[in-house]
């Protein structure tokens, strides 16, 4: 059985088609243009998706989703996505069964089943690019929480007197660490700002805050994170680790298994994957 994969972020938008066996044979990706916003998105993955033959469709979101509804809840990154149902669309259109989760639930399954995560349950997987999200992966699958929104800890407040967050409220994670915000605040791009050593030593400690926040609540076997800001390697991870070590209390004995996501940019595609083989079949 053929999937159609759709991994939909806020700085690009990437589609690719897995073969029966699981293997990608097909990729393509785009940067996003937020201007065109929702629309333009959608024909541009009707338009490079329609020749591709396949049976299902998995979709990683980059923003909240209602699981349970399987509609898109907003994204703060790009207009016109609120409240839209995503999957009916995608069935309206390709005439195929399709399934979604946002985007960090997608990474954690694809993490946890073919890359970095693979063995560590509990598992948290963190998506740190353009904003941050975290996916929750249990024995038994995703846990979402009440309402879908379990693990979103990108909205957690590490700076109380912190600067304003798009969410209304001041220092969130997301306002502290994330790409979009870094460049705003820097005037340079998150790759260039992982390039400075004095800068990721100041950086990893709001970073550490918010992991430090993970840790403490869910002792997960291993974090894992992926997005555009990981890819700094060891520049990055040497420096948290070694803060996370210094924020964390040692009487708790908390493990801290913090480590890159080994899947790249691939991560949610492979966990689209994963979500279409636990959730359909035709």
């Amino acid at each position: 059985m053929r999937t159609l994969a759709i991994d939909v972020g806020g700085t690009k938008f990437t589609i690719a088609l897995f073969d029966a066996e699981g293997r990608m044979v097909e990729r393509e990706s785009r940067a996003t243009d937020r201007e065109g916003g929702k629309d333009w998105m959608l024909a541009q993955i009707e338009t490079l998706a329609k020749p591709w033959k396949f049976d299902r469709i998995g979709i990683g979101f980059g923003g909240p989703v209602e699981y349970d509804k399987q509609n898109v809840a907003l994204s703060t990154h790009v207009g016109g996505w609120s409240n839209f149902p995503f999957t009916q669309y995608c069935r309206d259109t390709f005439g195929k069964p399709a399934v979604m989760d946002n985007d960090a639930n997608v990474g954690a399954l694809g993490e946890g089943e073919y890359g970095a995560g693979t063995g560590y349950r509990p598992l948290f997987y963190m998506t740190l690019s353009t904003g941050i999200g975290g996916g929750i992966l249990l024995e038994n699958g995703i846990y979402r929480g009440a309402d879908s929104y379990a693990g979103e800890l990108g909205h957690v407040n590490i700076r109380p007197d912190g600067p304003g967050c798009l969410c209304g409220s001041n220092g969130c994670f997301e306002r502290m660490c994330c790409g979009l915000w870094l460049e705003k605040d820097n005037g340079k791009t998150a790759k260039e700002l992982m390039q400075d050593d004095a800068f990721v030593d100041r950086y990893v400690v709001d970073l550490a805050r918010g992991l430090k926040a993970c840790i403490m609540i869910l002792n997960p076997a291993r974090i894992v994170i992926g997005g555009g800001i990981s890819k700094a390697g060891d520049l990055l991870f040497v420096p948290l680790r070694r803060e996370l070590n210094r924020q964390i209390t040692k009487w708790s004995r908390a493990r801290i298994d913090v480590v890159p996501a080994t899947l790249g940019d691939d991560s949610v595609l492979y966990g689209a994957l994963a979500l279409a083989q636990k959730e359909i079949q035709v």
